[in-house]
């Protein structure tokens, strides 16, 4: 490339960048509003907790408080847990006990998905509670163990600068369209269908 073709090359990135500039500033003096949060992350592929837990960092870093509520999931082993148990700011709570296909009990899995929204409307009510994360949610609602309806007026109700993020399958339509910020996951390719074991570290 000769030095007058480079040269022009570069001006060109140079007002393509300045473009790209003026229209992010733009945006950026257009979001004006600030309100607590109600953030879903559904679909197929993996990461949904992942990507919540990453938020806990990131409220933590800040100095945030954090509460966490744990639908279906019974297990408390998880790195997640031994983790962000132990940092003062976070309230942790396994509220499940176990996956639909372990239990095998209707009448018990709604009993304890109700007990445990019990203890996710205390945290709802709580205005030092910056964020909250409620972790296969979905699942709870999906399967009508708790009412869509009255969980979407309890989270309607809550601290107005309180974060709220909501993981699982199938997010039902109701709460999507509530929500402030909804992404799906997409499920390419996992290596569970090919035989391999869930990993320590990587996937619990």
């Amino acid at each position: 490339m000769t030095d007058s073709a480079h040269t022009e090359k570069a001006a060109r990135h140079r007002r393509r960048m300045q473009r790209k500039k003026e229209v992010v500033d733009a945006a950026i003096a257009r979001a004006d509003q600030e309100k607590g949060l109600l953030l879903v992350l559904t679909g197929n592929g993996k990461g949904k907790s992942s990507s919540a837990f990453g938020m806990i960092a990131r409220a933590l870093g800040y100095g945030m408080r954090v509460g966490v509520a744990q639908f279906i999931k019974g297990r408390s082993d998880t790195g997640e847990e031994a983790f962000f148990r132990r940092h003062e700011n976070v309230d942790w709570h396994v509220l499940g006990e176990g996956f639909t296909w372990d239990t095998q009990n209707l009448e018990r899995d709604t009993e304890t998905a109700r007990q445990g929204w019990a203890i996710v409307q205390n945290m709802l009510r709580d205005p030092g509670i910056d964020l909250i994360v409620l972790d296969e949610l979905t699942y709870p609602l999906t399967y009508r163990w708790l009412d869509v309806d009255r969980v979407l007026e309890d989270l309607k109700n809550r601290p107005s600068m309180q974060h709220v993020v909501i993981t699982g399958r199938a997010a039902p339509d109701a709460l999507c369209e509530v929500a402030d910020t909804v992404t799906e996951m997409r499920d390419v390719k996992h290596a569970f269908r090919s035989g391999i074991r869930a990993q320590k570290g990587i996937d619990l």
